[in-house]
């Protein structure tokens, strides 16, 4: 009887101990599989991470290069311009835009007219070789700026027009003359609306009265080759 009761208790355990068993092993399976979509997943992660520092050292490097064209560039345009900056007359500085290239419009026009002199057109002939040798992919802007003198002999309609027409003088000569690609120019005029200095001295007028050349950093206007 003892005997009896016994043996179906053994195969309970049995078939208990067997369950506990194969469910062991399912789960250990289950984790494994767990372990091994989590590493597939860590390459996909680590894929993606290589990719986007690789990308970061792709435009870190442009960048630097980008740089170091406006610097060969503002170095040279230094010693070509050492004259027209000794007196005062033209000064370079970087900034976010870019690479400025600041004039009083003196150097360029007589007061009230847009036709560039010979001795600006020296100076934009020197400016012009810079822009074609170190800086041939970047995009290049012309700004006209005036002082706040109101138009009295010379008949344009405002200091906005005398402006615009100044730059485009300027776009036109760095074209025709200077031989830089008509697809990375822009010009535009300011009149007497972004002035750096109060207009309260002939001194001061004389600084808002400018042309600017501003050298446009590659990516931010990239101009394509035809």
């Amino acid at each position: 009887m003892r005997i009896r009761l016994i043996v179906p208790g053994m195969i309970v355990l049995l078939l208990q101990s067997g369950c506990a068993y194969v469910d062991k092993i399912r789960k250990s399976d289950d984790l494994e599989q767990e372990v091994a979509n989590l590493r597939v997943k860590v390459q996909e992660l680590q894929q993606q991470k290589d990719a986007c520092l690789n990308k970061q050292q792709v435009i870190t490097v442009e960048k630097e290069r980008k740089i170091s064209e406006l610097e060969q560039a503002r170095l040279n345009l230094e010693q070509s311009l050492k004259k027209e900056i000794g007196e005062y007359k033209a000064k370079l500085e970087m900034t976010e835009r870019g690479l400025e290239v600041s004039f009083v419009s003196e150097i360029f026009f007589d007061p009230g007219q847009e036709r560039i002199k010979n001795l600006g057109k020296e100076t934009l002939r020197k400016v012009s070789e810079v822009l074609n040798k170190d800086v041939p992919a970047s995009n290049v802007a012309v700004e006209g700026y005036t002082d706040n003198d109101p138009i009295q002999y010379s008949g344009w309609k405002s200091n906005w027009e005398l402006s615009c027409a100044r730059s485009l003088a300027v776009l036109h000569f760095l074209v025709n003359e200077g031989t830089v690609r008509p697809q990375r120019l822009s010009a535009v005029g300011y009149g007497e609306f972004r002035n750096v200095a109060p207009n309260d001295s002939p001194e001061n007028k004389q600084k808002n009265r400018r042309v600017e050349i501003v050298i446009l950093p590659a990516q931010a206007g990239k101009a394509k080759p035809e």
